[in-house]
C-alpha cells in the first residue's frame, strides 16, 4: 500500500516517524478539452490513482520536501521566508507555489514542516500530477494549521499557482476536477461563471480504461500556450461584429454563420473545436444523465477527432491508441484526455473484454510505436482528504 510506503520513505530520509498521512487524486477529463480556457464546459472527474503524503511538524521555519517519484531530486529545502520560483528546486515547486499563494491570502504558516511523497499517477501523463500536489499541499496546509479555508478558494489558488508561479496558461478544470472530486460522480463545470453539478457516472458493465502513451510531456514547452492564444485571436475577430465574451458564448450555427469573420483557416478551425467540443460535452452530459452510453461513447470519438484535425494536439502515440481501441470489440467509445501531444488516452470498455483490450490495443502500439503503452483500470473517487 503506498500510505504505508510512503510513510516508511518519511522515516528513512527523516529519521523520525511522520505524525499524519493524506492524498490527492488524479483527474481525467471525460470530455471537453480546451473548452475551460474559452469560457465552455468541461466534464472531469477525479480518480483514485494518485498521490500520498506523510508530514511531520518542525519548530524552525525550515521545509524540507521528498518525492520517491523524483528520487534524483533528493530532500528539497527552503524556508517559509523565501518562497520564489526555483528551478532547481522542481516538482517542489507546486507545492512552494501553493503555500506562498495561501499566504499571500492573509495566512501565516508559523512553523515548517518535513513531507515525504510517493504516488501512482505517471509523471507528465496529462492525469494532471502537478494540480494533484497543489491541492495535496493546500489539504495539508489548510487542515494543519486550521485554516478553514473553502475548497472552492483553493482551486482558484492552483490556477494562480500554474498561470502567475509555473508560468503555464491553464484553465482553471485540473484543480476544480481534483478538489471538488466525488466518488463515483464527474463535474460538469461551466469554467464561465463556476456553477457546477455532479452527474453520476454509472457505467454499468463497462469500465474506463486509461491508456498511457509513456510519451512525456511537458506543458511549458508544448504548444498549450500557442493554441490558447489563437482562440483568442479568433475570439478577436468574432467579437468586432458579435458580442460575445467567450468562444463559448456560441453555438454552432452561431459560430458557421460567423466564422467568415475569422479569415484565417487555423484560426477558425482552432475555434471550431472550442465551440463545438463545448456542445458535444452538455450532450454527452445529457447522455449520461439518460442513460445513452451509446451516444456518450460517439461523443467522445468525435472529441478526439476534432482535437486531431482541428485543434491538432493529439500526435502518432495519442491517434495510435484512440483509433485501435475503436476497433475493439466491447469499446463503445476512445479519445485523448488531457492537454495532448503525448499523455493519456480513455476508453470505454465492456468489463469482459477488458484484458483482450488490453492485449490487443497494446500489441498494435508497441508494433507502431516501439515502446509499450500502459493500462490501468479508473475508479472514479473523492478529492483531497487526510488518511485516517
Amino acid at each position: 500500500m503506498i500510505s504505508q510506503d510512503v510513510q516508511k520513505e518519511f522515516t528513512d530520509k527523516f529519521g523520525y516517524d511522520s505524525t499524519r498521512v493524506f492524498f490527492s487524486p488524479g483527474r481525467i477529463n471525460l470530455i471537453g478539452e480546451y473548452t475551460d480556457f474559452n469560457g465552455g464546459h468541461v466534464f472531469p472527474c477525479a480518480i483514485s490513482m494518485g498521490i500520498y503524503a506523510a508530514y511531520g511538524k518542525r519548530d524552525d521555519n525550515k521545509v524540507r520536501m521528498y518525492s520517491a517519484n523524483v528520487p534524483d531530486q533528493g530532500i528539497v529545502e527552503f524556508s517559509l521566508d523565501d518562497l520564489k520560483y526555483d528551478k532547481a528546486h522542481g516538482w517542489a515547486n507546486y507545492p512552494k507555489g501553493m503555500m506562498a499563494q495561501i499566504i499571500d491570502h492573509g495566512h501565516q504558516l508559523d512553523h515548517g514542516f518535513d513531507l515525504a511523497v510517493d504516488g501512482n499517477l505517471p509523471d507528465a501523463a496529462g492525469l494532471s500530477s502537478s494540480a494533484a500536489i497543489e491541492l495535496l499541499t493546500a489539504e495539508i496546509v489548510n487542515d494543519v494549521f486550521e485554516f478553514n479555508i473553502d475548497e472552492l478558494d483553493l482551486v482558484k489558488y492552483g490556477q494562480l499557482v500554474e498561470n502567475n508561479y509555473i508560468g503555464v496558461n491553464s484553465g482553471i478544470m485540473d484543480q476544480f476536477a481534483i478538489g471538488m472530486g466525488k466518488a463515483n460522480q464527474a463535474v460538469l463545470l461551466d469554467t464561465n461563471t463556476l456553477k457546477y453539478e455532479y452527474v453520476p457516472v454509472e457505467m454499468g458493465d463497462r469500465v474506463v480504461v486509461i491508456m498511457n502513451t509513456k510519451k512525456h510531456r511537458e506543458l511549458q514547452d508544448s504548444k498549450y500556450n500557442e493554441r490558447r492564444a489563437q482562440c483568442e485571436e479568433a475570439l478577436k475577430r468574432l467579437q468586432v461584429k458579435l458580442p460575445i465574451k467567450t468562444l463559448g458564448d456560441l453555438t454552432e450555427t452561431e459560430f458557421d454563420e460567423n466564422s467568415y469573420l475569422i479569415n484565417d483557416d487555423v484560426l477558425i478551425r482552432r475555434a471550431h473545436h472550442a465551440v463545438f467540443e463545448n456542445q458535444r460535452t452538455l450532450k454527452a452530459k445529457d447522455a449520461l444523465v439518460n442513460n445513452n452510453l451509446e451516444e456518450f461513447g460517439k461523443l467522445i470519438n468525435a472529441s478526439h477527432i476534432s482535437l486531431h484535425y482541428d485543434f491538432e494536439v493529439t500526435g502518432k502515440e495519442l491517434d495510435t491508441l484512440a483509433e485501435t481501441a475503436w476497433k475493439q470489440p466491447g469499446v463503445i467509445g476512445a479519445r485523448m484526455t488531457g492537454a495532448g501531444f503525448g499523455g493519456c488516452a480513455i476508453a470505454i470498455v465492456d468489463r469482459d473484454q477488458v484484458d483482450a483490450f488490453k492485449e490487443n490495443v497494446g500489441k498494435v502500439y508497441e508494433k507502431e510505436i516501439g515502446h509499450p503503452a500502459e493500462f490501468y483500470i479508473a475508479e472514479i473517487s473523492d478529492g483531497p482528504k487526510e488518511i485516517k
